[in-house]
């Protein structure tokens, strides 16, 4: 297929994922079903994610109740390991930030840094509005999962609240780039298609749901020290649960983030409205506020350096 093609092929899908999100239908089954594919192609993810910007935060809004225990739970599994010294914690693919914000105030710790990243946009500007209402102090940005814009072990702490969920297929991938940023410890709380009932998991085929994780954490070398179905969780038919991986890096703590290149992997400086390579000429634009930082907004500018005085 010729590029052209595949620009016709992802502008039909898009306008079909927004007619069929306006009509109340299931935008990602009306991706699959126009490109005759069972996967979930990561560009319709997006896609997908974008639309829902700002519902997520209504309902944690209005089921306050939900948001409590969701939270509540989540920070109980965080907390052994950040109490013991201040922390770096990120949570990948965090929405809009309605799990991070709640994660943050039931810890009752000090912390480091938090933080979150999430390939929309949208979702990203609903997460700093979420967050400056409740005045909790945490970073964000638009970011991959599959390249995050960090260094090896940048952060103490890494957990995913349902946000693997979608990639089924790529487990191997997402797992390994969580265990690169991480120092200390993995906390993935996903749906376990292993512990599901057989109607749950016939759901979570039907939508590309993960499966497999703690296998591929193992063939990674990761130790597992928690695996099961926690108490709480929001739909019976995507049951949610822990798998809790530990590291045996003990170096210290870093004091300072490092950003990185998700292309060439060069460390990346914030400079006002970029996030600049300087080795490489490379340069991510800050959006509004929000740093854009996957591949795809890469900007070769090599004359960046002139402008710096470099």
């Amino acid at each position: 297929m010729d590029s052209h093609s595949t620009a016709l092929d992802l502008g039909a899908m898009v306008r079909a994922m927004r007619e069929a999100y306006h009509r109340g239908d299931n935008a990602m089954e009306a991706a699959r079903a126009l490109l005759n594919d069972d996967a979930n192609l990561p560009f319709a993810v997006l896609v997908a994610y974008d639309l829902q910007a700002g519902t997520y935060a209504a309902s944690a809004g209005a089921h306050p109740e939900r948001t409590e225990a969701w939270c509540t739970q989540l920070a109980a599994l965080l907390r052994p390991y950040v109490e013991t010294s201040p922390s770096s914690l990120l949570e990948v693919g965090v929405g809009e930030a309605t799990t991070l914000a709640g994660v943050v105030e039931r810890l009752g710790v000090p912390l480091r840094w938090a933080g979150g990243f999430d390939v929309s946009w949208s979702r990203i500007d609903a997460a700093r509005g979420w967050l400056a209402e409740r005045q909790v102090d945490a970073a964000t940005f638009v970011g991959d999962l599959f390249a995050i814009p960090m260094a090896d072990g940048a952060v103490d702490i890494v957990y995913s609240s349902h946000s693997l969920e979608p990639n089924g297929g790529r487990e191997l991938e997402a797992v390994r780039e969580c265990l690169r940023v991480a120092r200390r410890a993995v906390v993935l709380v996903e749906p376990l298609y292993e512990f599901a009932s057989p109607e749950a998991q016939a759901r979570m085929s039907s939508h590309g749901y993960v499966r497999g994780l703690r296998e591929a954490a193992e063939s990674l070398g990761a130790r597992v020290v928690d695996h099961r179905l926690l108490p709480y969780t929001g739909n019976p038919l995507n049951p949610s649960g822990v798998l809790l991986l530990e590291k045996t890096d003990d170096s210290p703590a870093a004091n300072d983030l490092v950003w990185r290149c998700p292309l060439t992997h060069a460390p990346l400086t914030p400079e006002e409205d970029l996030y600049v390579a300087a080795d490489t000429g490379i340069a991510y634009p800050v959006l509004r506020g929000i740093p854009l930082l996957r591949a795809e907004h890469a900007v070769v500018a090599s004359r960046l350096a002139r402008h710096a005085g470099r």
